[in-house]
C-alpha cells in the first residue's frame, strides 16, 4: 500500500494516445472539435469583413436626362453626368487604419475566448486526474476491505469473533464501495463535460498523475513576461489605439468633401460639355462626433489603467494561493512518505494488540490523510492552470 501511495506523486510523462491521453492532447482534440469555437472563429471573421466595409470611397453617380421641349420647334435636351466624391479619410486610409485596429481587437476577444474554454477543458481534465488517483487508492482499501471482511466472516463461523465484530467490517466495506460509486459518477460527468467541449466526441484520459510543474520563483518577474500575452490587457491597450484614431478619423470627417466629373447638355443646334467640381462641407452632419471620439478615448484609458491594475491584482493573488497549496501538497506528501501507519495497525490487530474500532479509526485518520493529500495537489494544480492560462 505504501508503494501505491508514495507512487501517486511521481511525475508522468505523455502516454501512448488511445491508450491514455494525456492533458495536452485532449486540449488539442477540444480545440479543434469545439463547436463554440467554430462559432466564434465565424462571428470574428464576419465582424472583421463588417469593419472592413464603408471604408471606401462612395460609388461613382451617372445621371442621363432627356427632356421634351415646349413648343415642339424647341427641340429635346439631352444631359450625360458622371461623377465621384472624394472623402479625405478615405483618400488618405484613416478609414482602413481605424478599420485594421477594430479587427485586431475582434482578434484579441477571440483569443480571450478561446483561453477561457481551454482553461475550462483543462480544469475539468486535473478534476478527471484526481477521481482517477482517488479511484486506484480505494480500488486498494476496496481489497484490503473485501479481505478483513472474509476473514471476519471465517472467524464469525469458528466463534473466534462476534457478530458486532463482523457488521463493524462490513460497514467499512460499504462505506469505501459507497465512495466508489460516488467517485463514479463524479468521474462520469467529468467525461461528459469534456465529450460536451470536444464537439460530441469521446474524450479518453486515464492518467492518475499529473506533469510536472513549476511554479515561478518570482512573481514580478513572471509578470512582466505574462502581462503582454494576456489578450484582456492587450484588448485594453489596443483600444486607446484604436480611440486614438478614431479622434483623427472623427476630425478629418469635419474637413469639406470634393466631388469630380464629367458633364454634357446637347440642345437643338448645341452642345456643351466639360468637368464638373464641388465641394460638400459639414456644418452639421458631424456635429459632436469629435467630442464623442474623445471621451470614448477617454473612457478607454481608464478601462486600460482599470485592467493593468485588477489584472496584477488578481495574479498576485492566485500566485500567492497557488504557493501556499504547493507549500501544503508537499507537506502532505512528506508526512505519507514518512508516516504510514497502514502495515503496523494490520500487524497490531492480527495480534490482537488494538480492538477492531480503534483499528478502523486509525486507518481511517490515515485514509483521511491521503484523501487530503489528493485533493490538496489538485487545488495547487487547478490555481496553476488559472495563473498560466495564458500560455495556453
Amino acid at each position: 500500500m505504501k508503494t501505491i501511495i508514495i507512487s501517486m506523486w511521481a511525475m508522468l510523462a505523455g502516454a501512448p494516445l488511445f491508450a491514455r491521453n494525456s492533458v495536452s492532447t485532449v486540449l488539442t482534440a477540444i480545440e479543434e472539435n469545439n463547436t463554440t469555437l467554430k462559432a466564434l472563429r465565424e462571428t470574428a471573421d464576419a465582424q472583421k469583413l463588417g469593419n472592413k466595409t464603408g471604408i471606401y470611397l462612395s460609388n461613382p453617380e451617372a445621371d442621363f436626362n432627356y427632356l421634351w421641349g415646349k413648343p415642339g420647334e424647341t427641340g429635346n435636351r439631352t444631359d450625360i453626368s458622371v461623377k465621384q466624391n472624394f472623402d479625405i479619410p478615405a483618400l488618405t486610409g484613416m478609414k482602413s487604419r481605424v478599420a485594421g485596429g477594430q479587427n485586431n481587437l475582434v482578434e484579441l476577444q477571440y483569443k480571450a475566448d478561446r483561453i477561457n474554454i481551454l482553461l475550462e477543458a483543462k480544469q475539468y481534465c486535473i478534476e478527471l486526474i484526481y477521481c482517477n488517483a482517488l479511484r486506484r487508492e480505494l480500488d486498494v482499501r476496496l481489497k484490503h476491505a473485501e479481505t478483513m471482511v472474509e476473514g471476519y466472516k471465517s472467524r464469525l463461523d469458528s466463534g473466534d469473533v462476534n457478530r458486532l465484530e463482523y457488521n463493524k467490517v462490513r460497514l467499512n466495506l460499504s462505506t469505501v464501495q459507497g465512495e466508489i460509486s460516488r467517485i463514479d459518477v463524479e468521474r462520469n460527468a467529468l467525461l461528459a463535460q469534456l465529450k460536451r467541449l470536444n464537439g460530441g466526441i469521446d474524450v479518453v484520459l486515464d492518467d492518475h498523475r499529473y506533469g510536472s510543474i513549476s511554479l515561478p520563483v518570482n512573481f514580478d518577474e513572471w509578470y512582466a513576461q505574462a502581462a503582454p500575452k494576456n489578450p484582456a490587457l492587450e484588448y485594453a491597450r489596443q483600444e486607446i489605439e484604436v480611440g486614438k484614431k478614431q479622434v483623427s478619423l472623427s476630425r478629418a470627417m469635419n474637413l469639406p468633401a470634393f466631388s469630380a466629373g464629367y458633364m454634357s447638355e446637347k440642345v437643338v443646334g448645341q452642345r456643351y460639355q466639360g468637368l464638373t467640381l464641388g465641394v460638400s462641407i459639414p456644418l452639421w452632419e458631424n456635429k459632436n462626433r469629435v467630442k464623442q471620439a474623445k471621451a470614448s478615448l477617454t473612457a478607454a484609458e481608464s478601462r486600460e489603467s482599470d485592467s493593468r491594475k485588477q489584472f496584477y491584482s488578481q495574479l498576485q493573488i492566485l500566485y500567492s494561493r497557488t504557493a501556499g497549496l504547493k507549500a501544503t501538497s508537499e507537506k502532505y506528501r512528506q508526512s505519507l512518505e514518512e508516516v504510514n501507519n497502514a502495515e503496523l495497525l494490520k500487524k497490531a490487530l492480527d495480534a490482537g494488540e488494538i480492538s477492531l474500532l480503534d483499528y478502523i479509526l486509525e486507518i481511517g485518520l490515515y485514509y483521511n490523510t491521503v484523501n487530503q493529500t489528493l485533493e490538496t495537489e489538485r487545488d495547487y494544480q487547478k490555481a496553476f492552470a488559472e495563473l498560466l492560462a495564458v500560455e495556453l
